[in-house]
């Protein structure tokens, strides 16, 4: 009776002590909660995929990586916990086996053989590092892996551990230094990496291999020779990796787009980790061609690019200037945001809105002799002139008197509206209305409004809004297009017959170059099915650079952007139904050839001369899908007349009447229709087609 009575009484001072213990356990931790959340961590600004594109240093000048358990190899993992603490799953913090084997060796060898330090006490430590190797920092650090241990689950205890190590220098976790050591994120590491990255974190300074190669390999050796992590990876992986040569050096951690993560920072303050639209690829890419390039470019100048999905908006590769550090440069300055006139790279939108209004084909001959526009005389960039050229040569060549002339027949004011669709908003000169002086880059525009014209040209005629790679979301916009597809296709299709610049191979790129008044701004903007890539080169300053050219100094790096982007080509889009290039000979006579008199207007006869049909031509095949049994629609185009217009499909009136001299009409079926527009004096032309 009386044992049973001391069993009770034991029990229950063993429950009593157990409450206190935990009782003053839950004390401690409101009292004096372990610091698990005052380390700050760099910031990362990451590609579309996540991939680290930039870090920057924290406060103190650490780089310290945010790193957990997801993003590092497992077998890293399993030689870490082999080696520094192999009951880490089972203790509660502190290891009594540890502890009792730390102790028998310090007896029998008289001196310190091993510690019985846990990863829980060391990420102690490393979160409230200890002034000295005092008793009492020693129990402090020990009362503090209790703490985590009950806070924290182990997966949280490894995060802190991986963040926080210790290699040497301003490199704290695994992350910064496998980024160092071994140019490459810890997702992936060979036995003879992570057995160094095991390695250094216990006297990092002494063993850092860009300073103590020696010590740095004697360190991996130790760990790789220790039994429990032999098991771990395998006898013959243990050997193997020592034969594997140490690093020598540290290398410097990602530092792409600059100016991108700098406006990362900037929009969203406080904020550890960035993403933005980029693809790191991509931007390795471009980055490269732009250091090249400065080499060749000369002192003081810099370029920027952009390159855009034009199915989505995303940009996914920017470079800002020639170098972001570089003071002779002004690298600092954003170049891709700063407007700058775009000497001729306008001239396609012109030639889109000739096209739409039936005013030329490709094959229509248009004169290239001096003009006076009110004043305004235009001369072409190389100061002579071609006489008689066809309107695709006179774009292909960017001869700047017949693009005048167009742009006088669409009016200017009508081009910028047009912009306006693609929300893009030229800058005119103060007090300026629109003049003709715009189709040679008589406004300001910047290189991300270009690159989102130009979507609108890999499009279809649909125009994109573009991103800014961080926070403003890209994607289409809604409303009219920016050209009719039959325009889109005529202007690709000559663009992407001009000569690449020397030495670049012919990739299957639609392109125009453009060079501003006095040779202060080179150009070029290139796309294909999916990417648009524009150049800028020129000086931040504003200053002239004698010899600069659109063809000669930004092309070249067009067409290595390409290539060095890493995206294959996708092909340019396909002709849209009704799209067809006509011969002279087989033109209309009022398209064989464009003219204005000398006052700049059209040719007239004193009054309107008869409306003619400029599309479809006579006896035409349109292709449009009877066959398959989804027709689309025909395009009608016609010249002369005077509004309003009525017309007819096979004696039948088109449901309204237009002013407009374009319209639209819905076959019933393929086979030969005749189409019939009679105008407000009742003059009327006919055309037969086949609708295919």
């Amino acid at each position: 009776m009386r044992r049973k009575r001391t069993v009770a009484i034991a029990a229950t001072a063993g429950i009593l002590l157990a409450g206190a213990v935990v009782f003053a356990l839950l004390v401690l931790d409101k009292a004096f909660p372990p610091p698990l959340d005052t380390a700050s961590v760099s910031a990362e600004v990451l590609d579309a995929d996540g991939e680290l594109l930039r870090a920057f240093a924290t406060e103190k000048g650490r780089w310290r990586l945010k790193t957990t358990v997801d993003d590092v190899d497992p077998q890293f993992l399993k030689m870490l916990v082999a080696y520094e603490d192999q009951r880490f799953y089972e203790h509660g913090g502190i290891d009594p086996w540890a502890i009792g084997r730390a102790a028998f060796q310090l007896v029998t060898n008289g001196r310190i053989v091993s510690g019985a330090s846990t990863l829980s006490m060391q990420v102690a430590r490393l979160i409230e590092p200890r002034q000295g190797r005092s008793l009492s920092a020693k129990l402090l650090q020990v009362a503090r892996a209790i703490q985590i241990e009950r806070l924290l689950s182990k997966q949280e205890i490894l995060n802190l551990y991986l963040t926080h190590a210790p290699y040497g220098g301003n490199l704290e976790g695994v992350r910064a230094a496998s980024l160092a050591y071994f140019g490459k994120e810890p997702k992936r590491l060979t036995v003879a990496q992570a057995a160094l990255l095991v390695a250094l974190p216990q006297l990092p300074e002494k063993r850092r291999p860009d300073r103590n190669l020696a010590a740095a390999e004697t360190a991996r050796k130790r760990v790789l020779e220790r039994p429990t992590v032999v098991e771990a990876v395998g006898d013959g992986e243990a050997q193997r990796a020592e034969a594997v040569l140490v690093p020598a050096r540290r290398m410097q951690l990602p530092s792409l787009a600059a100016h991108v993560a700098e406006a990362a920072l900037r929009k969203q303050p406080g904020v550890s980790t960035h993403q933005t639209t980029l693809k790191k690829r991509v931007q390795e890419g471009l980055e490269s061609v732009a250091r090249a390039a400065s080499l060749k470019l000369g002192p003081k100048l810099s370029l920027a690019m952009v390159m855009a999905d034009a199915q989505t908006g995303e940009i996914v590769g920017e470079v800002g200037s020639a170098d972001y550090f570089d003071a002779s440069r002004s690298g600092w300055i954003d170049m891709t945001r700063v407007n700058r006139s775009p000497g001729s790279t306008l001239k396609p939108f012109i030639y889109g809105l000739a096209f739409e209004e039936g005013l030329v084909s490709q094959e229509t001959i248009i004169e290239d002799r001096p003009a006076d526009f009110f004043g305004y005389r235009p001369r072409n960039f190389d100061m002579s002139y071609q006489g008689d050229v066809t309107v695709r040569d006179a774009l292909q060549l960017s001869l700047n008197v017949p693009a005048v002339k167009l742009l006088d027949a669409v009016n200017p004011a009508k081009l910028l509206v047009r912009f306006r669709r693609a929300e893009v908003r030229p800058v005119l000169p103060p007090n300026e209305t629109p003049g003709l002086a715009i189709g040679l880059g008589g406004v300001g525009v910047t290189l991300k409004d270009l690159v989102q014209l130009y979507t609108a040209l890999a499009n279809r005629g649909q125009p994109v809004r573009i991103g800014d790679g961080v926070l403003s979301q890209p994607g289409k916009i809604d409303g009219e297009a920016l050209l009719e597809p039959v325009a889109v296709w005529n202007i690709t299709d000559i663009l992407s017959g001009v000569i690449p610049p020397a030495g670049a191979p012919q990739r299957g790129i639609a392109y125009k170059t453009g060079t501003s008044y006095g040779y202060r701004d080179a150009w070029s903007v290139g796309y294909d099915g999916r990417y648009v890539l524009g150049v800028w080169v020129g000086r931040p300053d504003n200053g002239a650079v004698p010899g600069l050219t659109g063809y000669g100094t930004a092309a070249p790096i067009l067409f290595e952007g390409f290539a060095k982007s890493g995206l294959a080509t996708t092909p340019l889009p396909r002709p849209p139904s009704g799209a067809v290039r006509i011969a002279q000979a087989q033109l209309p006579i009022s398209q064989r050839r464009f003219a204005i008199n000398p006052s700049g207007l059209l040719a007239t006869s004193g009054r309107e001369p008869a409306p003619q049909i400029v599309y479809p031509p006579e006896g035409a095949h349109v292709d449009l899908g009877a066959k398959g049994g989804a027709l689309s629609p025909l395009m009608l185009k016609l010249q002369g007349g005077r509004a309003p217009f009525r017309w007819l499909a096979n004696g039948k009136p088109l449901p309204d009447i237009s002013r407009r001299r374009t319209n639209q009409w819905m076959p019933d079926g393929g086979g030969y229709s005749k189409l019939t527009v009679i105008d407000a004096m009742g003059r009327a032309a006919s055309v037969g087609v086949f609708i295919d």
